[in-house]
């Protein structure tokens, strides 16, 4: 008798489940339910933590039924979990109709900024050429900023107004034995140049792209600015082959037959130094505020190697000879593109940025 009242008080658990269960109109609901019969406080927990305390004869029917009245209430809790589902997402779809006469979302796409586009197509033009490309560090020291590029301690580029200084005495001895310590932001990317000459025997051919920066800030100057420098050497190189490889590039990279003219000049790590011009090709050189009225725009320094620079990384300079050059990415851009101010590439001016 006492087992059969026992089974009774347990089996009333099953039947109020299934009461409550009926009831149930959403799977917010339904997960209530769970946790108060299956979960960690729930019915179905607690009536098993009873069994410890029922008479040993009736513990194991009255076990045996709660085990098989909570695999029945596990059971049709998925069962109503997945008919509830169903219905919710039944009633979304029905909710979230597609109106195909709508205008579609266009979501507008990134694109290139134009210093890159020009940079590309520069760094093209000289793969095609047969140039490899060569980097190096933006933060540098001033033996290879400077001094391997025989400029001299009193040359002007080492006044504070143009170079970035951070520190000095802060590279390790390994790293500058016998040279100036001092470190600054490279002003232009020529130090790849020597670091490359370090480390590699000629034939040499390759172009330098990066950052560089000086303390200029005006509608042509910003601090920071984009260079390519190129290094040719080897036995036998002549300026000749400097003014081919030039008017080449410049023909390829402005898509135009333009007239181009050398002037002398100076800079202390090339031997003769030129500074190249091209003609104008805003007003077809008969003079405009672009070339400041001569026809002419200037674009880019050049030279023959100074033998001081190859001794400074140990080339022979009975035998071996080479050119370079530099170009400033940001005033080809503003040639190619009819940009009057360098900082409209550096405002983030989405309406400035979308032309291009």
């Amino acid at each position: 008798m006492e087992t059969k009242e026992h089974l009774t008080q347990y089996s009333s658990l099953k039947d109020r489940f299934l009461e409550e269960l009926s009831l149930i109109k959403s799977t917010v609901e339904l997960n209530t339910l769970r946790a108060r019969y299956i979960g960690k406080n729930g019915a179905v927990t607690a009536a098993l933590k009873t069994l410890a305390g029922l008479p040993t004869e009736v513990r194991g029917s009255v076990g045996k039924l709660i085990n098989e009245d909570k695999t029945l209430i596990t059971t049709a809790l998925k069962e109503k979990e997945d008919i509830l589902k169903k219905q919710e997402i039944s009633k979304k779809i029905a909710s979230d109709k597609i109106d195909i006469t709508l205008p579609g979302y266009y979501k507008k796409a990134g694109g290139r900024h134009p210093v890159s586009i020009v940079m590309k197509e520069i760094i093209d033009v000289f793969v095609s050429m047969g140039f490899s490309i060569e980097e190096g560090p933006e933060v540098e020291t001033d033996y290879y900023n400077f001094e391997a590029l025989n400029i001299p301690k009193d040359h002007p580029a080492r006044d504070m107004q143009d170079t970035f200084y951070i520190s000095t005495n802060h590279i390790s001895r390994a790293e500058t034995s016998h040279r100036d310590a001092d470190v600054l932001l490279r002003t232009h990317t020529s130090p790849v140049q020597i670091r490359a000459m370090q480390r590699t025997t000629p034939p040499l051919r390759f172009i330098a792209p990066g950052k560089v920066y000086r303390c200029d800030s005006d509608i042509t100057h910003t601090p920071m600015f984009h260079q390519i420098e190129g290094l040719v050497v080897d036995t036998n190189i002549s300026f000749a082959n400097l003014k081919a490889v030039l008017e080449g590039f410049l023909q390829l990279v402005f898509d135009r037959n333009l007239p181009v003219r050398f002037r002398p000049s100076f800079f202390p790590f090339t031997e003769p130094s030129t500074e190249v011009d091209i003609g104008c090709f805003f007003c077809e050189q008969s003079g405009c505020r672009i070339c400041k009225g001569t026809g002419w725009i200037e674009i880019l320094g050049a030279g023959m190697v100074n033998p001081k620079v190859f001794q400074m990384v140990g080339y022979d300079t009975e035998r071996y000879c080479g050119f370079a050059f530099g170009i400033g990415i940001e005033r080809v851009t503003m040639l190619k593109y009819g940009i009057d101010d360098i900082r409209l590439f550096y405002e983030g001016d989405l309406r400035f940025l979308r032309q291009f």
